[in-house]
């Protein structure tokens, strides 16, 4: 079984992000942005990071066009360099 080396709560604010997007990409950018900035801060690629399934319906619930303003994430880091997110 894999040890947790890290743990961390993060809080994205996706409004600021999600204005440059047409209206019907922006949750699917939203979930990428969660990926990309915990690939960054963890230090981990991004292919190794499992989005939990409440996240996912969280950034998916008000449909393509509308993502919610903010998300909190909770980020866990294993010894072989898989993170874990999911809502906090």
């Amino acid at each position: 079984m894999a040890e947790i080396i890290l743990e961390r709560i993060y809080s994205f604010r996706l409004r600021q992000k999600m204005k440059k997007y047409p209206r019907w990409l922006r949750a699917k950018k939203a979930s990428k942005h969660v990926r990309n900035f915990l690939s960054k801060h963890l230090k981990t690629e991004p292919e190794m990071i499992k989005i939990d399934k409440s996240l996912n319906e969280k950034i998916w619930s008000r449909g393509a066009q509308k993502p919610p303003a903010r998300i909190k994430v909770r980020a866990v880091k294993f010894d072989d360099g898989v993170v874990e997110a999911e809502l906090a």
